[in-house]
């Protein structure tokens, strides 16, 4: 019923208020309130005067022309989660990502997301910081004319970054360098997760169960220092660290290029000293149990462990033959000669060398075969 309805019942004496409010569905307060209204204004009055009033805190045309003017000037083609972030840390903004998403979109600089898919269902997080690590890598055009792998070593309870670095192509050498950063820096955890690339597990069928007997180098190495490790069958079953990628993918570029560098070198110092950081930051949760899985390692040399080893046994001429390369072995004061002896080599991630015999170590090499003098072997050392 409409209010002129009721209000002319019950001024005629047909309708008690009770009654008229009734039919109004409100209550003889609201009513009264609404009559008082009506009488004063008309119509115009029962209408919600706060439908008219403009919000304090919305934002001014200038507010919003200067967001824009922000995100063409220095972040043009950068996603809104990503310019967000800065807009908060760098221009000390105060607006939601709602509210800066709905004005790109606006103003025709931000693409509205696609409708996702059936939702799949997530593997739940190691309960434990060091628990579980993730390693893996992600080809990309990271700089201009510049294609590169991203290799990152993550928890897996909170997904902060342990460890991440460019290589040219990822293999047995920079797992040995991510997985050293991560143990120098936190200890040894418990198992590591990672595809079924040639350089983590020998797979004797394509696309079959990965053989647990016949190691590779990171294999021995993990087993040596007692860390599981665990295979992934499907991207989908990585997929903590390839939303990771997706993230790194769609922001990555962009610091770099507003930063000014173009090298491997820059864009790792750059890595270290503030990318990585600023992403534990931003997107680290807290573990669901407290305390930590890691634990110190403090037994052995570490380089020695993560790298590679190759059994050989030593020429007449005292010299080991390593892949094209005369490892000549120097005098020994405990033995004349190591001829025929086994030995071990091992090539570190940096390429240099080193000739084994059991435990002792007889000598170091740089990466061309040639002996290093008694200063470089001090400082490799160090």
């Amino acid at each position: 019923m409409r209010f002129e309805e009721a209000f002319q019942g019950w001024s005629g004496g047909r309708l008690t208020q009770a009654e008229a409010a009734m039919l109004l569905g409100q209550c003889e307060r609201s009513f009264r309130r609404h009559v008082e209204r009506y009488k004063a204004d008309g119509l115009e009055g029962l209408l919600d005067k706060r439908l008219s009033q403009i919000s304090k805190r919305r934002a001014g045309p200038a507010e919003v022309d200067q967001v824009v003017r922000t995100y063409k000037s220095g972040f043009a083609g950068w996603n809104v989660a990503h310019f967000h972030s800065k807009y908060r840390s760098e221009f000390k903004g105060v607006r939601s990502y709602s509210w800066v998403k709905t004005v790109l979109q606006g103003a025709g600089l931000a693409r509205t997301a696609k409708r996702r898919g059936k939702h799949r269902i997530k593997r739940e997080r190691a309960p434990l910081v060091g628990m579980m690590l993730h390693q893996d890598a992600s080809t990309h055009r990271w700089v201009p004319e510049q294609v590169w792998d991203l290799v990152v070593t993550m928890d897996d309870a909170t997904g902060e970054h342990t460890s991440m670095f460019f290589c040219d192509q990822e293999g047995t050498a920079s797992s040995f360098h991510g997985l050293g950063q991560t143990i120098a820096r936190y200890g040894l955890f418990a198992s590591l997760y990672s595809d079924r690339g040639s350089h983590y597990f020998l797979t004797p069928q394509v696309g079959g169960k990965v053989d647990k007997t016949h190691l590779t180098e990171v294999g021995r190495a993990l087993k040596q220092l007692g860390i599981e490790h665990i295979a992934a069958y499907s991207p989908e079953a990585r997929g903590r660290s390839e939303r990771a990628f997706q993230t790194h993918q769609g922001r990555l570029p962009q610091e770099l290029a507003r930063a000014g560098i173009t090298t491997m070198d820059g864009a790792n110092r750059y890595l270290e000293h503030t990318y990585r950081a600023g992403h534990n930051r931003e997107f680290c949760v807290a573990s669901t149990l407290p305390g930590t899985a890691y634990v110190p390692f403090i037994s052995g040399s570490l380089p020695d462990i993560l790298c590679e080893h190759h059994e050989r046994t030593v020429g007449n001429d005292n010299s080991v033959s390593f892949e094209g390369l005369s490892l000549q072995l120097p005098a020994d004061e405990l033995r004349h000669h190591y001829v025929r002896a086994k030995v071990r080599v091992h090539r570190y991630v940096d390429a240099t060398l080193a000739v084994f015999h059991g435990p002792r170590k007889l000598a170091t090499y740089d990466a061309a075969g040639h002996a290093a003098t008694t200063k470089e072997v001090l400082r490799a050392a160090a």
